[in-house]
């Protein structure tokens, strides 16, 4: 298969509203706007629920259902609902991206160490400093593993904003198979596996930035490994 697409400069050109850079930033634009908006939902809920211990069976129930939900079927629905542009496409992409943030919440929480958390009661936390002071940081690698997984599944999908009559790299792929131009099509489909792993990258990076190393992974020796039980909900 031709690489000729790919290597054209024209196609690479910063002006051109069909060339790759373009393309690249529209495709940024939706993934960006879906994590934002599912880390908005799914990150309060799932810290919420991991620090009470009350609705984990119905978030997880509700979050394997989200993953089982076909995310093509979810925009057809929105446009039904909302009509062609961005909203469907965001709604579709979100509904994608909160079951990861949300179990990935929910299981780093949950994995402090009991001792942890009796130690930050004894010195008089509330249990919101707790949450946030003590449980988040701890369970942050776990935390930002789903933020990257939901990355990866938003950045690979986003190419159904085509269907929508917007751009981002799926214009390729759909206007490449349209008119029978595999070249285009590989072209955005490298330029697509590329995307994704250079962001994957980043949060990887990031992860390594934001991360202390005391709780991080690579010293997970020395930090408690003992979940904490559910607690015992009031009478």
């Amino acid at each position: 298969m031709s690489l000729d697409y790919l290597l054209d400069a024209a196609n690479w050109s910063l002006t051109s509203l069909d060339g790759f850079p373009q393309r690249i930033l529209e495709h940024l634009g939706y993934t960006f706007l879906s994590l934002v908006i599912a880390a908005v939902i799914a990150f309060p809920i799932g810290l919420l629920i991991g620090h009470t211990g009350r609705g984990a069976l119905i978030a997880i129930n509700l979050g394997n259902a989200g993953r089982a939900l076909p995310t093509l079927g979810v925009l057809m629905l929105a446009l039904g609902l909302v009509g062609i542009g961005l909203v469907p496409v965001t709604i579709a992409l979100v509904v994608l991206a909160i079951p990861p943030i949300l179990a990935t919440t929910y299981a780093g929480i949950r994995a402090v160490a009991d001792e942890t958390v009796d130690a930050a009661r004894g010195v008089g936390m509330t249990e919101s400093q707790i949450a946030w002071r003590v449980e988040v940081p701890i369970a942050l690698p776990i935390i930002i593993g789903g933020l990257r997984n939901a990355s990866l599944q938003v950045v690979s999908t986003a190419t159904i904003a085509a269907y929508a009559g917007l751009g981002g790299l799926g214009r390729y792929l759909f206007d490449g198979l349209a008119t029978l131009q595999y070249d285009q099509v590989v072209a955005g489909a490298i330029v697509l596996a590329v995307l994704a792993v250079l962001i994957d990258l980043v949060l990887a990076g990031a992860q390594r930035l934001l991360v202390s190393p005391g709780v991080d992974g690579r010293s997970a020796g020395n930090r408690p490994t003992t979940a904490r039980p559910e607690p015992k909900l009031a009478g």
